[in-house]
């Protein structure tokens, strides 16, 4: 089985991002933000994939951000969560979850949002790495996939705000919770054993 953590994909994801926002800032000029033209070109217009067939930007929006803010920020959940994902999935399934629960929230957002605002930034696959983590790791010990739920949609709640795309965020998580799931039923629960005392011999 390939090993996440052996190939430190978590540092390969957040060195891409860093290298295209590098990139779209040079090409625009303004290192604290992107040139709007830029998000048109590598972002996800709804228009332009409708009616030019621009549907890479599906992919590449994943991996452009609108401010040195914004990137930051999903850097810093990509970190958090990403690592602890090394731990518990293989290679295949880390990106599975990473990139399906990113394209499930750019189609929910090309669905859904204005065709003519454009869509960007690794939150959606971000957020798939959150549920699928915080799930895997409740069902492989026995407990209840209830407060994976409850924490998975409060973050969802609380993540909601002017600006942010909410469909990216919904759509990355219910993959991710999905994925996790699914995992999980794979592998055999860690189960936490009890010594009760008794009369007599406990054999």
């Amino acid at each position: 089985m390939l090993s996440s953590q052996k190939y430190k994909v978590t540092f390969i994801l957040i060195a891409v991002n860093i290298a295209v926002y590098i990139y779209t800032s040079v090409i625009g000029g303004n290192f604290l933000e992107t040139d709007y033209n830029l998000l048109l070109q590598y972002g996800q217009v709804g228009l332009f994939v409708f009616r030019y067939g621009l549907y890479w930007q599906l992919f590449t929006s994943m991996f452009v951000h609108a401010s040195i803010a914004h990137i930051a920020g999903n850097m810093i959940f990509l970190l958090v969560f990403g690592l602890r994902g090394e731990e518990m999935f293989s290679l295949p399934e880390y990106l599975t979850v990473y990139l399906l629960g990113g394209l499930t929230g750019n189609l929910l957002s090309l669905l859904f949002l204005p065709l003519d605002v454009p869509s960007v930034g690794a939150s959606g696959a971000i957020f798939a790495l959150f549920g699928a983590v915080t799930i895997h790791a409740r069902r492989t010990i026995g407990q209840s996939i209830i407060g994976a739920l409850i924490y998975g949609f409060f973050l969802l709640f609380i993540s909601a705000a002017p600006g942010v795309n909410i469909l990216a965020h919904f759509g990355g998580l219910a993959t991710g919770l999905l994925i996790g799931y699914l995992l999980a039923l794979r592998r055999k629960p860690t189960t936490k054993y009890k010594i009760s005392y008794s009369y007599g011999n406990p054999f």
